[in-house]
């Protein structure tokens, strides 16, 4: 693809400007979302997202269009994964409902502006080296491994990283909130208040989420321009399907189980790729854009509908439980 600058202008300007909606919208009156209100924002960025989506396919042709869709989608589920992880830490902080929103907004444009820092050094190489590959490949294939071998998150307690830690040390934070004050005087004293270490946690979690997500679409497609929007629009969907899917991520059991397959399977074809421009595999182990996106969702689908099923068997199983105790 052949980018030019007044495009990437103009594509930069459209997401601020559906963050200013979303600001005046949403965040002018703090208030706790309710989930009709969620689904509405999350069929409107998934809207979004395809609109873009078809024009890229029909100004930039179907490979483009596939290679955004396969990682607009490969995004998404990475991002639905990381959504435990966001619950845990707005438990920890005890943020209060009315704010949760502006928290998600604020620490996930945080993580956007601090990805597009690696989409660049990423393309930047990818452009120079063909080793590269191998590097993502690796870090895909690890992520993958680990994602297996992990024990089971829900048994897990927030701890604070490293960032969290050291924004601790510069500033002595206030014990209760203040409205959505980031700073606030106290006895003389300024003060972080525990919105601005929370706006931190969150997005310092969601880049470090980056080391899996970056190589995973690297692996898709080596558009920087298409990288940097499939990030975009996974990332600003993602607010509202916190507040939609709620307690219903703990259901999807074998999501990660999924996603490791995916970022296995990605982080093979980073390897075949890399092999392939050395000339040590034939053509026909070069994985193409459709099976990958045919993979992909084949796997998100299988994953999903199984999450459900053993969720249904497991409550019927409690309420039988429940009921033969009660006799």
């Amino acid at each position: 693809m052949n980018v030019p600058v007044w495009l990437w202008l103009a594509t930069i300007a459209g997401l601020l400007i559906l963050i200013a909606i979303d600001l005046v919208i949403v965040d002018h009156k703090p208030h706790e979302v309710t989930t009709a209100e969620a689904a509405r924002w999350v069929v409107f960025y998934v809207a979004c997202a395809v609109l873009f989506g078809a024009g890229i396919w029909i100004f930039a042709g179907h490979d483009s269009g596939v290679e955004f869709f396969t990682g607009y989608i490969t995004e998404y589920s990475l991002s639905v994964d990381n959504l435990f992880i966001f619950m845990v830490i707005m438990a920890s902080f005890k943020v209060p409902a009315i704010h949760q929103h502006r928290v998600l907004l604020i620490g996930i444009l945080l993580a956007l502006a601090m990805r597009s820092v690696f989409i660049a050094i990423g393309a930047a190489l990818i452009a120079q080296f063909v080793w590269v590959f191998f590097v993502f490949g690796a870090v895909l294939l690890w992520t993958a491994i680990s994602m297996l071998r992990r024990k089971d998150e829900s048994e897990e307690e927030y701890q604070e990283n490293a960032v969290t830690r050291w924004v601790r040390k510069l500033y002595p934070v206030s014990d209760d909130y203040d409205g959505h004050k980031m700073f606030v005087k106290r006895r003389g004293i300024r003060m972080m208040t525990p919105m601005f270490l929370v706006i931190i946690a969150i997005g310092s979690a969601d880049l470090l989420f980056a080391v899996d997500s970056i190589p995973a679409i690297f692996g898709i497609t080596q558009e920087a321009f298409l990288v940097f929007t499939a990030n975009a629009f996974a990332l600003m969907g993602l607010r509202q399907l916190f507040f939609l899917l709620g307690g219903l991520v703990n259901r999807l059991v074998y999501l990660s189980y999924g996603l490791a397959v995916i970022l296995g399977f990605i982080g093979l074809k980073l390897v075949l790729h890399a092999l392939h421009e050395y000339h040590v595999v034939p053509d026909w182990l070069d994985v193409s854009n459709w099976a990958s996106l045919g993979v992909i969702v084949v796997v998100l689908i299988i994953t999903t509908v199984a999450s459900m099923l053993k969720s249904r068997a497991d409550s019927r199983t409690e309420a039988a439980t429940a009921n033969g105790g009660d006799r």
